[in-house]
């Protein structure tokens, strides 16, 4: 079996996942009333958090398995000032890199102590802080013989529903990330080194997880 390459602006093939997520008909206009949409949107608020929506290893009554995290960072404009009371989800694989969800057919264990998913909003200075286990990598099925490297998903929903964006964390060093299609379908290098989150020893919690700072940058490219 031929092993796989590092992946260049050349070789990297075309992630499905752009296609298959991109809108098959055109926008439907809302009119006389633009903002009519918002009413069919979700309503989030402070009394919706649970108190252990940012801590995903502590919402099940055992442990987890596999290696405790903390990821945080700050949301910021594009300007450099923080973005308060941000509603970011966060969901993931676990430990043996399989979803819960359906659809996920990997041949990998679940675990009863981790759902993978959970949620935060930002203080006045725009932080966020998640608790949660490290994910798996898992293979890609329409790609042969690539893995993606462990990654984290983040939604942050601005300030309307219609404002949503989704991105992704990865952690450094892994040596998946130079085979990842899904990475290098972002064109420009420095966006792409800005999705790999630092090791941030001022985010470990002492014989218990290691932290990772990863900030959000709205509106920036």
């Amino acid at each position: 079996m031929t092993a796989p390459q590092p992946l260049t602006e050349q070789t990297t093939p075309r992630y499905r996942g752009l296609e298959n997520r991109r809108p098959q008909r055109p926008p439907i206009p809302f009119v006389p009333d633009p903002d009519a949409v918002e009413a069919a949107g979700p309503v989030f608020g402070t009394a919706d958090l649970g108190p252990f929506d940012a801590d995903l290893t502590r919402q099940h009554p055992g442990e987890p398995i596999g290696e405790r995290i903390v990821v945080a960072g700050r949301v910021l404009d594009g300007q450099g000032r923080p973005v308060r009371g941000q509603l970011l989800e966060l969901w993931q694989a676990n430990a043996a890199g399989r979803y819960v969800h359906r659809g996920d057919r990997h041949a990998a264990p679940l675990d009863p102590n981790f759902t993978g998913t959970g949620r935060c909003l930002t203080d006045d200075e725009g932080w966020y802080r998640f608790t949660t286990i490290r994910p798996g990598a898992y293979p890609l099925e329409e790609c042969a013989n690539t893995w993606r490297p462990a990654h984290l998903h983040f939604s942050v929903f601005g300030t309307a529903f219609t404002e949503r964006l989704v991105t992704q964390m990865y952690f450094p060093g892994d040596p998946l990330l130079a085979y990842d299609p899904v990475l290098h379908a972002v064109p420009d290098p420095a966006a792409r080194r800005s999705l790999v989150a630092a090791h941030d020893p001022a985010l470990d919690e002492p014989k218990y997880a290691l932290g990772y700072r990863r900030d959000i940058v709205l509106g920036s490219r």
